[in-house]
């Protein structure tokens, strides 16, 4: 049977060059980043290496660049060190409805501790409105965090304009960037961004691996409290076999970007094309236009898409009906939900992501094995077109 993957947005494959990279440093060269010694001083130039790495591919300085177990904790560190530090000016958090739930959990936490946080409106393409942002800026305004590239339809927000406004506000600006790194353009400096979240295994490195760019001159607390690691800013000993395949995941994106991008776009097109094509009643929810050039997020009327994808999992092919963060929960997308797709069409919803390794072969394999889960399950589905809603 073949296999197909199409959920690149909830992990990624380590690729051969990134495992080749890391390999060394689990044996010969397993030294502690803080010793002084010469296994030390090894493993302590590898860190500054990946650190330059990942720098580079956003056009930040080294020194801005430090190190977390992954997305989650950098969204973390950002909202609860920027809060932290802000708290004698203000109590006020401008986000969206649309946020991971690092974000979204942490700001209802926040909420529970004398912290007002305002959730941004999405338009029918689920972007944020700039004059709404503007609009929502109090004297208490000290954090605004809108993520770059939305994690279920793949929307990509209009981030240089939101940097520009909270400069002209002076208020501090972080972006979940988790989504985004390596597969849209990122320029830190020209952006206007003070925080940004990062995250490995969506960019062919290992999982347990991130970071946080702190632009010089931000000052946030720390999270995590201990040693004097990471510029003393972020305690423990260092992920150093992560470190090293972030850093050279990060070099692989910057320098194959166009490539990338092109392939992934390519093929999510043609998958779009063919299902909105071949099979009735089916939606894209969000625009084609500044999308991930991986996402393709479609609903499928009258069925569930959890079916669809036990179905198509029968058939060697992987899919999500959201973001793998959530896919437990029984409660329909938040995301879906502010875009305003009805709940009954939510749960109906597929989540198709490509990435490096897929072929225009997977695609004909997939839509035409999609066909076949469709027609079935609308024929055993007691809620059919005619019947409606």
């Amino acid at each position: 049977m073949r296999n197909v993957y199409l959920d690149y947005s909830a992990t990624t494959p380590v690729k051969e060059e990134v495992l080749k990279e890391m390999i060394p440093y689990f044996t010969e060269k397993f030294g502690n980043p803080s010793s002084l010694y010469d296994k030390g001083l090894e493993a302590r130039d590898a860190v500054t290496h990946a650190r330059e790495q990942v720098a580079a591919l956003i056009n930040a300085d080294p020194s801005e660049i430090f190190f977390t177990a992954g997305g989650t904790e950098a969204d973390n560190w950002a909202v609860f060190g920027a809060t932290d530090k802000l708290k004698e000016k203000g109590n006020h958090i401008i986000t969206t409805k649309i946020e991971h739930h690092a974000m979204l959990h942490s700001c209802a936490f926040l909420e529970k501790h004398g912290f007002d946080v305002t959730y941004l409106d999405i338009d029918k393409d689920g972007r944020v409105d700039l004059q709404q942002l503007k609009d929502s800026i109090t004297d208490k305004t000290i954090l605004i965090s809108v993520m770059m590239v939305n994690n279920e339809i793949g929307t990509v927000q209009p981030i240089k304009e939101i940097g520009k406004i909270a400069k002209e506000h002076k208020i501090l600006f972080h972006t979940d960037a988790v989504q985004a790194l390596g597969n849209v353009p990122i320029d830190v400096k020209d952006m206007g961004i003070d925080l940004m979240s990062m995250s490995s295994h969506k960019i062919y490195g290992p999982k347990g691996e991130g970071a946080l760019f702190i632009r010089k001159g931000v000052r946030i607390s720390n999270y995590l409290h201990g040693g004097a690691q990471e510029a003393g800013r972020r305690a423990g000993t260092e992920n150093l076999t992560g470190i090293v395949g972030f850093g050279k995941a990060a070099e692989l994106a910057r320098v194959h970007f166009d490539e990338h991008v092109k392939h992934s776009s390519t093929l999510r097109d043609y998958l779009v094309e063919r299902i909105l094509n071949e099979i009735p009643d089916t939606t894209l929810n969000g625009t084609m236009e500044e999308r991930h050039p991986g996402n393709a997020n479609i609903t499928f009327k009258y069925i569930e898409g959890e079916s669809i994808l036990l179905l198509l999992n029968q058939f060697g092919i992987s899919v999500s009906t959201g973001s793998a963060c959530s896919s437990k929960s029984l409660e329909p997308s938040h995301v879906l939900v502010a875009l305003g797709v009805p709940v009954e069409m939510i749960h109906g919803t597929v989540r198709f992501t490509v990435g490096d390794f897929t072929t225009k072969e997977d695609i004909d394999y997939v839509v035409d094995c999609l066909k076949q889960v469709v027609t079935r399950l609308r024929e055993l589905s007691p809620i059919n077109e005619k019947k409606g809603w």
